[in-house]
């Protein structure tokens, strides 16, 4: 890795499921890594275990095999109460079907989870304002979401994650649901998650004009990491690779 503090690493993942009397392996004993202040994209086609991977490294989806290290912590030996927490203080999640509630406005779409945090009324309010603002949202804070647009949506979705100063950002095809401009804005303010925020982010995409904004691009393809590249530099062959950060 750079010069960048570790905030997430896993060894060997293994994730299978069962189709009928079969089992199909999705993860191949991947193994990453994923740096404070930093972009990492994780790409490839459809079906190649990118989603599976994150929900993986998340805690979201328990892997067959393999462990996964977060801010120090080994998360799959929590138990489901200390789990939820540790996603709840240290993780954002953005998603492309935004994931909001209909019956609330923005500001108390980003308020809840710093209710769930157990931060104070006037602190939240503030906090919560504060995250719209950051993503241009200062004039939008008491609509809904049937008030706002696919773009707008997403900024919400990003300023409920931002508002929690997350260590480790999640983000699943962000932008999949956006026209190129509100794409842009999308990834942009990600980027800007890890490096004025110093978060870790790892961003699963198939859109490769997300790629200039990465510091790290890992391709995945039939569960195994095929290319494993940092910005600038040209794609190394899966042989060539560290071996810390390659899947076998």
């Amino acid at each position: 890795m750079s010069a960048s503090l570790t905030a997430l690493r896993a060894h060997g993942l293994v994730k299978r499921f069962k189709t009928g009397r079969t089992h199909i392996e999705v993860l191949k004993r991947v193994d990453f890594d994923a740096g404070h202040g930093e972009v990492t994209m994780v790409m490839g086609p459809s079906g190649s275990g990118k989603s599976t991977l994150v929900a993986s490294l998340s805690g979201l989806l328990k892997p067959d095999e393999g462990q996964v290290t977060g801010m120090g912590q080994e998360i799959w030996k929590l138990r489901t109460g200390k789990l939820d927490r540790f996603r709840l203080d240290h993780c954002g999640f953005i998603f492309q079907g935004f994931n909001l509630f209909s019956a609330l406005t923005a500001l108390q779409q980003v308020e809840i989870i710093l209710k769930y945090q157990g931060v104070p009324r006037r602190e939240r309010r503030e906090r919560a304002a504060n995250a719209l603002m950051e993503v241009g949202l200062e004039t939008k804070m008491g609509q809904r979401p049937s008030e706002l647009s696919g773009g707008e949506k997403q900024r919400v979705a990003i300023a409920r994650a931002l508002a929690k100063t997350p260590q480790l950002l999640f983000a699943d095809e962000p932008t999949s649901a956006l026209d190129g401009e509100n794409g842009q804005v999308v990834i942009k303010l990600l980027q800007r998650a890890a490096k004025q925020h110093g978060a870790a982010v790892i961003c699963v995409t198939h859109d490769v004009r997300l790629e200039a904004y990465a510091d790290r691009v890992i391709h995945l393809e039939d569960g195994r990491i095929t290319e494993d590249r940092r910005a600038g530099v040209a794609p190394e062959p899966k042989s060539q690779a560290k071996p810390e950060l390659v899947g076998a």
